[in-house]
């Protein structure tokens, strides 16, 4: 599998490009901005961009989505109750951030029923509100993209519209708890971390 991973925008959101190491096939997730610089990234590994998978639909997480799109042809995939806001600039922030954007439709939707696959490698959809009501986190292998649903040692922030602190509490207790220690979290903002140390370190997850 390839990896990559590039902090971009004004919100240092994580973008990150994971590919089938022998096909180069691969999908960006979260493009929130510096689209030239996440452009290098393909470019200079060969890649073939097949789709762009947003964790949820806030502006700096999606506001570099249709200059990857015009310059790889791929495909555009949210979670329908984030929808919305891909069309929306009050509510995916770039109207409140005088961030220019130019709206567009998704070209598919991520649900739970979801399994895209990218070369050899298969990425599972768990729909985690809280954040947003369309708030996604992927699962490959033994790792899990959670968007800005859980951080190292914290979580997203739920007084945005679509937020809800109850959802995410019951999103963090049902589908993350769940899952087991060895899964390496590759959060949407901050450093990389995992549920082992997220269990033992993280206040939002001990307390449930």
């Amino acid at each position: 599998m390839l990896l990559f991973q590039a902090t971009v925008g004004p919100f240092e959101a994580n973008c990150y490009i994971v590919g089938d190491n022998d096909t180069r096939e691969a999908i960006v997730i979260d493009p929130g901005g510096d689209s030239a610089r996440i452009l290098d990234i393909i470019e200079q590994h060969k890649l073939s961009i097949s789709a762009i998978l947003n964790t949820h639909g806030h502006i700096d997480h999606i506001a570099a989505n249709l200059a990857i799109r015009r310059h790889t042809e791929a495909s555009i995939g949210i979670h329908p109750d984030d929808a919305p806001l891909l069309r929306d600039p009050l509510l995916n922030g770039s109207a409140m951030f005088e961030i220019p954007f130019k709206s567009h439709q998704p070209d598919f939707f991520l649900t739970e029923e979801t399994r895209h696959v990218v070369g050899r490698l298969t990425i599972r959809v768990l729909h985690t509100p809280g954040h947003t009501r369309g708030s996604i986190c992927l699962l490959m292998n033994d790792i899990i993209f959670t968007g800005d649903t859980l951080f190292k040692e914290s979580v997203g922030r739920c007084d945005l519209p679509g937020g809800d602190a109850q959802e995410l509490q019951h999103s963090l207790r049902t589908k993350i708890l769940p899952l087991s220690d060895t899964y390496v979290v590759y959060p949407g903002h901050g450093d990389t971390t995992n549920l082992k140390h997220e269990r033992r370190r993280n206040p939002f997850l001990c307390e449930l």
